[in-house]
């Protein structure tokens, strides 16, 4: 994204990013602060600085960034996927959480035992507005994981 863009994500999922970047740089064996996860986020949205990039976005509600008909891909069980967004609904309840409803281009196996096999090509999850489902498989990854 640049820097006046008006669809800069909300400071909760600005922060999240943070975080994520610094235990994937942890993982690699580079240690950072989170401050300084933070200042190479802003940098990544073309702000000087977190200060500046806080200021910007402000505490303003988070924006839908999750379109009907979007092209997305991303990662269901563990295993790959292109496909549609068929639905989008925000949840009034639950703030900055999306009922995503897509279709798969190519369908997917949903079980990893070899002797069986259980595909799905439409899928719904909630997601919040990094893309990621709050619920885990048994790895600890998010069920479903949309890239930007």
């Amino acid at each position: 994204m640049m820097r006046g863009s008006n669809t800069l994500p909300s400071l909760e999922a600005i922060k999240d990013q943070a975080k994520r970047l610094r235990s994937r740089l942890s993982d690699e064996g580079e240690t950072i602060t989170y401050s300084r996860s933070l200042e190479l986020v802003a940098a990544q949205y073309g702000y000087r600085d977190w200060n500046t990039l806080h200021a910007a976005a402000g505490n303003r509600p988070p924006f839908n960034p999750w379109m009907l008909g979007s092209r997305v891909k991303g990662l269901y069980l563990g295993q790959p996927f292109e496909g549609e967004i068929l639905s989008v609904q925000a949840l009034t309840s639950q703030p900055g959480r999306y009922r995503l409803t897509m279709k798969f281009d190519e369908p997917v196996d949903v079980v990893t035992f070899e002797s069986f096999s259980a595909f799905r090509q439409r899928v719904t999850a909630t997601v919040d507005e990094t893309g990621r489902t709050i619920e885990k498989t048994s790895n600890g990854q998010p069920q479903l994981q949309l890239e930007w």
